[in-house]
């Protein structure tokens, strides 16, 4: 499947991307990778921010290939892009970024202490080389942005 067939089956809509709003994306990036690695947090929130700042950079891929997720299961469309946009060797990471998104609603929602030092550190350590990826792949496919 591609994004244009997602966006046919309405789980995609367009979506035109600016300068600013990816400058916005990625200064939030920045914050949550700098807070993630901040001591005196909780494993499970360190988790649950390096996870914002994951969601974020495939959140800038998605809108910069000129698309946004429907409501519905908005998170799940937007890492599950990932392969579509930086190709099939990214299907396991966004296998891996799925199951820390269900983590993370189980951290947020159920009940607490769900995260270890090393599954946070992990976390975030994959968000730094996600990073690196993005732009790379923006300023081959999307210069200027």
């Amino acid at each position: 499947m591609s994004l244009a067939d997602w966006a046919k089956n309405a789980w995609l809509r367009p979506h035109k991307s600016s300068k600013e709003e990816i400058k916005n994306l990625f200064e939030i990036v920045e914050r949550d990778l700098k807070d993630a690695s901040a001591k005196g947090l909780s494993d499970d929130w360190r988790f649950g921010i390096a996870y914002n700042a994951a969601l974020k950079l495939c959140t800038i891929l998605l809108h910069t290939s000129g698309y946004r997720p429907e409501k519905n299961l908005a998170h799940y469309r937007t890492l599950q892009s990932l392969p579509l946009i930086l190709g099939d060797k990214h299907k396991s990471n966004a296998d891996y970024l799925d199951a820390c998104r269900k983590k993370r609603n189980e951290t947020e929602y159920d009940f607490a202490g769900n995260i270890s030092e090393g599954e946070a550190q992990e976390l975030l350590e994959f968000c730094r080389e996600l990073k690196t990826e993005v732009l790379a792949w923006l300023n081959k496919n999307q210069p200027g942005m």
